[in-house]
């Protein structure tokens, strides 16, 4: 089945969708130097393309009435990280397509937004906490001192497809804990 087809059968299960949430993400890990080009397709089909195909798909629901897109990148969009390949790369693609659709749909009505996740305990991160210690030393590196959970994540989408966000359109929303404000907490500065 196509995702035209998933689409079609969504509007006729349950009525026309004004909401549309696009979450998926693989991590193939290691350098770029040496990612096989099948892997990068493979990064940017799951993690970028699929995105697009399916908000043109839903788009048609959509038209004439108010609707959100929420798209779900990661703070690795804006900050690379080691040995992850093209995970970053695409993520960094998923908030600009956003920012685009928001750009172009936005006089019909459809807004397009960004959630972007830290570190969220989730099944394709639990091999990160697996180590004895790594959990407890993430955690106390977080001003939020924990780690988070899909419901924070759930939480940032549901207000960026309710109407109490009508007014945000291209924007995005860091759900990570502060890891973002502790960059320069963790670079060595001489005198300090």
């Amino acid at each position: 089945a196509s995702i035209a087809d998933a689409a079609r059968a969504c509007a006729d299960k349950l009525g026309p969708a004004d909401i549309l949430v696009n979450n998926a993400g693989i991590l193939r890990a290691g350098p770029l130097a040496q990612l096989p080009l099948e892997e990068w397709n493979t990064l940017l089909a799951v993690n970028l393309t699929g995105y697009l195909l399916c908000a043109q798909a839903f788009r048609p629901q959509m038209l004439g009435r108010p609707a959100a897109l929420v798209h779900i990148a990661s703070i690795a969009a804006s900050n690379p990280q080691p040995r992850s390949g093209g995970y970053s790369p695409s993520k960094a693609a998923v908030a600009m397509l956003s920012r685009q659709l928001a750009l172009e749909w936005g006089p019909d009505g459809i807004r397009s937004n960004i959630v972007s996740p830290g570190l969220i305990r989730t099944p394709m991160s639990e091999t990160f906490y697996q180590a004895p210690g790594v959990k407890e030393r993430r955690e106390q590196m977080l001003p939020a001192r924990r780690i988070g959970t899909p419901q924070d994540i759930a939480d940032a989408v549901i207000f960026l497809a309710s109407p109490r966000s009508s007014y945000v359109t291209g924007g995005e929303i860091l759900v990570d804990g502060g890891l973002d404000q502790v960059v320069m907490e963790l670079t060595p500065r001489p005198g300090y």
